[in-house]
């Protein structure tokens, strides 16, 4: 669970009976006296011997051209790792320093960093911080203590992490379908999302549940403890422009029908008080923002329809108005999409997908306080783990790197590459608190053909391409693909800075159709859905690895969802 020790300010203090603390005079003048630091400490994730946290500082006093922050531990914690701000620490004592781009720290200024570390026995919080020698006031709070205060700029009632202590909603739709499958009441009762992926969903399609219906079932769900409902927002202007199965009702220019028809409604419903009491988490506009990384421009990937998403800036604009307004709501817990290690991970795109999560988290009055996190492989492959290589392993002469299966990309699977992501999002400007999501519903790449071992060290490929779990013909395919099988089971606080393995995409839910079928849902046809197609530049122009005979996306695939629950890993009971 997550723990917080927070400064309180002067007037909080001074009723709760503090002594002993040092304050200055009130910076805004209003005439009351305010303590000259606040120092906001948060374990965010820990372990059997390990833990993660993340540090705000503010400071009250004058402004500051450098900063150093000091704390003592009372019991056997180490600092093992840290980012943005140099920290070093002697004994039980720790120091940290500003870094030369966080350096200016203005009066009423914060600033935020985050480490890793180890502990024996108990992980007790710093009982006193320091900013230049200037004590800080702390409260009561952590373990044992006061409620936890709300995080620096955010409603009152949000958590660190919304998963940890709470049920997760199950969707009766999605049940019902795959407990009707043989051997499916296995899995039936296991969490999805619960997808928005037109206007007219938000109201229920064909009969089916709305929105508000969802929110109803998910308070009986509730009952007396907390519960986490997962929407996907899901229906930017010109969606999906580097693919076509699940092109979306919106025109590229229609920006206002998706702020007024689509957002704004979400947004009065989840702002209603009737569900105040739910932990409401939202994956915002999956498959949008890192096509303008890699499909724009002189790139052999780029599409037109992806370059006409960067030149009008609907993409961020729509990502910036939905975490804006749904930001707004207290109990919401917005978690942006971050595609995945097999489309980001690599140099050219790495850094510039984070640049451009911060562009569309400071777009139409949106702040990186409206991002609670991100998530990654959402409706993918990608393998969590890969036990089996590493990328720092070297074949032959040549670097794992080098192989086919890796080309060249620093990260080999996905928990990897979503925590180094994690702080590469922190570098940029997002709150050191953020937390990510891995969907794990479709990456176990379990059954028969799971390698139980590296491959032969003939050449760095055959080393690479015997050991991999993730038996897609190449990183770049995506649609319905043959020989999957469910990843691990949804769960809280599974590693290091993450905040859940999720199953936001519902397994048994086609990809896209592997033939044109026509339909009233305006879902296109795309060739990477085709088991006869032989690819494209975005898969190296190999075998599209998919299913036959798929429906079209988001409709019901019998064959694939059986496949899944042949191939899970950790494997069925």
């Amino acid at each position: 669970m997550s723990r917080t020790r927070t400064a309180l300010l002067a007037a909080m203090a001074l009723v709760a009976g503090a002594t002993g603390t040092a304050f200055a005079a009130d910076p805004g003048g209003l005439g009351a006296a305010a303590v000259p630091c606040t120092v906001d400490y948060k374990v965010q994730n820990q372990w059997s011997t390990g833990f993660t946290a993340a540090v705000t500082v503010t400071n009250n006093s004058a402004a500051k051209s450098s900063w150093s922050l000091k704390w003592s531990y009372a019991g056997n914690q180490k600092v093992t790792s840290g980012w943005n701000a140099k920290i070093s620490q002697s004994g039980a004592d720790v120091t940290v320093a500003n870094e030369s781009y966080n350096a200016q720290l203005a009066t009423g200024g914060s600033v935020s960093f985050g480490f890793q570390g180890s502990y024996s026995g108990s992980n007790a919080i710093p009982a006193t911080f320091t900013l230049d020698g200037v004590t800080c006031n702390v409260d009561s709070g952590g373990p044992g203590g006061p409620t936890d205060p709300p995080e620096p700029g955010g409603p009152a009632n949000r958590v660190n992490n919304p998963y940890d202590g709470a049920k997760v909603y199950v969707n009766p739709e999605w049940s019902a379908k795959a407990a009707a499958e043989p051997g499916g009441s296995r899995i039936a009762n296991q969490p999805t999302g619960v997808w928005l992926d037109r206007i007219a969903a938000i109201n229920g399609v064909n009969g089916g549940m709305g929105l508000r219906d969802h929110l109803d079932e998910a308070l009986r769900q509730k009952g007396s403890g907390e519960l986490v409902i997962q929407l996907v927002i899901y229906n930017l202007p010109g969606r999906d422009c580097a693919a076509l199965a699940s092109n979306g009702e919106l025109k590229p220019d229609e920006i206002g029908r998706y702020k007024t028809e689509y957002i704004d409604p979400i947004k009065a419903i989840l702002a209603d008080s009737k569900y105040s009491s739910l932990r409401i988490v939202t994956t915002v506009e999956i498959d949008s923002l890192p096509n303008l990384v890699t499909n724009t421009g002189s790139r052999p990937t780029a599409t037109p329809q992806c370059d006409v998403m960067k030149a009008n800036g609907n993409y961020v604009k729509g990502v910036g108005y939905a975490l804006n307004k749904l930001g707004d709501v207290p109990n919401v817990y917005n978690y942006v999409d971050a595609g995945h290690h097999g489309w980001i991970g690599w140099d050219d795109n790495f850094g510039a997908s984070a640049t451009l999560f911060k562009e569309a988290a400071t777009a139409e009055g949106a702040t990186v306080n409206d991002v609670h996190g991100f998530i990654t492989n959402t409706a993918n492959y990608s393998a969590l783990k890969e036990n089996n290589f590493s990328i720092n392993d070297n074949v032959a002469g040549k670097s794992v790197r080098e192989s086919k299966w890796v080309d060249w990309n620093r990260y080999t699977d996905e928990l990897s590459f979503a925590q180094a992501f994690r702080n590469q999002l922190v570098s940029v400007g997002f709150p050191s608190g953020i937390g990510m999501l891995i969907d794990t519903s479709r990456n176990g790449w379990g059954g028969t053909a799971r390698p139980t071992g590296p491959g032969a060290r003939t050449s760095v490929d055959t080393y690479v391409d015997g050991g991999r779990y993730d038996r897609r013909i190449h990183l770049g395919n995506w649609c319905n693909q043959s020989g999957a099988g469910l990843g691990e089971r949804p769960q809280a606080s599974p590693a290091a800075g993450i905040d859940a393995y999720v199953w936001m995409k519902p397994p048994g839910e086609s990809d896209g159709a592997s033939k044109e079928i026509p339909n009233p849902d305006g879902k296109g046809f795309d060739r990477m859905c085709d088991p006869t197609y032989e690819g494209n530049a975005r898969n190296g122009y190999n075998m599209s690895g998919a299913l036959p005979d798929a429906p079209i996306s988001g409709h019901w695939f019998s064959a694939q969802f059986r496949q899944l629950m042949q191939n899970a890993y950790p494997p069925l009971s």
